[in-house]
C-alpha cells in the first residue's frame, strides 16, 4: 500500500485535536497529516508526532489556498482532505486506495458525528449519494447546491462501489498527481471558500474521470450550527457572487477542455431531483451579469 497524505484546513477549530488523533490511530499504512492552521494557533497544541506537519500562517488566506498548500506539501501518492471536526473508520487508509484508479475521486460513506460522546449517530441514515440541485429550484438561493439524495441511498444500499454526483465536500480521496492534473482550487470567481466540492466533483466527471462512493468505509462529520459556529468566516458578499458564479460557469459549460458537457451530468444520474428535464429545452436561459 501507498503512503497517504491527510490535510486539514482548519481556522479556529475547536475540534482539531481529537480530529487528528483519530486519523493517527485508526491509519493501518503509512500517512503523513498535513495541518494549515489558518492564522491561529491550537489550544491544546497538536500531538507531538513525527507523522503531523504544521503550516502556519500569521493572517488567514482562507480555505482553498490551505487545500493547495496542503496537497503541494504532500509526499504520499494519494491526498486526502478532510475537516477538523470529524471521526472515521479504522483502516480508512487503505481501504480507500484499494478502490481508487487514477483518475477516480473517491467519497466514504458518511455519518453524522455526536461530539459529546465522540461517535457517529447510529440513528441517523447515512449519506452515500447527494445530487446538484437545480440552480433556480429556490429562487431567492440560485446555486447548484449538494443535497443529500435519500431516495438513492435507499435503493441502491447493496451497492459498495458506486458513482455519486456530487458531495458535500467534507472529505474526499484521490491520488495526488490527478488533483494537480484537474489543476487544483481556484479562488477566481469562488473567492476563498464556496464552491469547493462542485468544483472539484465537476471537473472530475466532465473531464472524464469518476466521482465515486466507498461504502467499505465511512467518516462522521460534525454540522457545527449555531453551537460551534463556524471557523471560517464566510463573507456574505463573496458566498452570494461564489454561488453566481459557479452557476454561470458549469451551466453555461465554461470549462476548457471538457469530454462531456454539463447537460450529459444531468443525463448520466436521470432522473435528478429538482430538475424541469434532462434537457436544455425546459432549463432557464441564465447568465452571470
Amino acid at each position: 500500500m501507498a503512503k497517504v497524505s491527510i490535510i486539514i484546513p482548519t481556522r479556529n477549530e475547536v475540534f482539531l485535536v481529537p480530529t487528528v488523533k483519530e486519523l493517527l490511530e485508526k491509519a493501518s499504512g503509512e500517512i503523513e497529516v498535513i495541518v494549515y492552521l489558518d492564522g491561529y494557533w491550537p489550544n491544546p497544541p497538536l500531538p507531538n508526532d513525527p507523522r503531523i506537519i504544521a503550516i502556519h500562517r500569521s493572517m488567514p488566506k482562507g480555505m482553498r489556498e490551505g487545500i493547495n498548500t496542503g496537497v503541494g506539501v504532500a509526499t504520499g501518492k494519494y491526498v486526502m482532505k478532510i475537516d477538523g471536526h470529524c471521526i472515521i473508520g479504522e483502516g480508512y487508509d487503505e481501504i480507500l486506495q484499494k478502490d481508487c484508479d487514477d483518475d477516480w475521486m473517491v467519497i466514504p460513506r458518511r455519518y453524522s458525528l455526536d461530539e459529546d460522546n465522540w461517535c457517529r449517530r447510529e440513528e441517523r441514515m447515512p449519506v452515500d449519494y447527494e445530487y446538484l440541485r437545480y440552480p433556480f429550484y429556490k429562487p431567492d438561493e440560485i446555486g447548484i447546491h449538494g443535497t443529500v439524495w435519500t431516495e438513492r441511498t435507499r435503493e441502491n444500499t447493496e451497492l459498495l462501489i458506486d458513482d455519486n454526483m456530487a458531495f458535500q465536500g467534507s472529505c474526499w480521496f484521490m491520488p495526488k498527481k490527478y488533483f494537480l492534473y484537474l489543476g487544483g482550487l481556484s479562488e477566481e470567481g469562488y473567492g476563498t471558500f464556496i464552491g469547493e466540492p462542485q468544483e472539484i466533483g465537476n471537473k472530475v466527471w466532465l473531464l472524464g474521470g469518476r466521482l465515486i462512493t466507498n461504502k467499505k468505509t465511512w467518516y462522521a462529520h460534525l454540522h457545527k450550527g449555531k453551537k460551534w459556529g463556524r471557523g471560517y468566516f464566510m463573507n456574505k458578499n463573496e458566498t452570494n457572487y461564489g454561488n453566481l458564479y459557479s452557476v454561470d460557469y458549469w451551466y453555461n459549460d465554461r470549462l476548457p477542455n471538457k469530454i462531456h458537457n454539463f447537460e450529459w451530468l444531468i443525463d448520466k444520474f436521470w432522473p435528478v431531483p429538482s430538475w424541469p428535464s434532462k434537457d436544455r429545452k425546459d432549463w432557464k436561459p441564465w447568465t452571470l451579469s
